[in-house]
């Protein structure tokens, strides 16, 4: 989240809007935004089962949590590129955002 945060005039330069979800309480999620300076809302208190079986993402059933899932969307709200990942890689990050949407801009 803090690689999006420092991005964040590169994506509104491309009109490109971030929202990022977690399922921890309220308190936690605020306390980790503020800690980054997020300056992008921040979901909280996400079902982990609920949202695995509504997305696909990948849920650590033994420690309940989530594993990292992205996606960009398009205008219309559909799905462009959803990015799931099993562990530490496998994220969307900034640059490959911002990169897909310049082409696909100019397409």
């Amino acid at each position: 989240m803090a690689d999006y945060q420092t991005k964040l005039g590169d994506l509104a330069t491309l009109d490109i809007a971030l929202v990022a979800a977690s399922i921890d309480p309220k308190e936690t999620a605020q306390k980790t935004a503020s800690e980054l300076g997020l300056k992008f809302p921040v979901a909280y208190g996400l079902d982990c089962q609920a949202i695995s079986s509504a997305t696909g993402a990948f849920f650590e059933p033994e420690k309940k949590f989530l594993h990292a899932t992205g996606f960009l969307l398009k205008p219309d709200g559909k799905i462009q590129v959803a990015a799931y990942s099993t562990g530490p890689l496998g994220r969307l990050t900034p640059a490959d955002v911002v990169q897909l949407v310049k082409l696909l801009k100019s397409k």
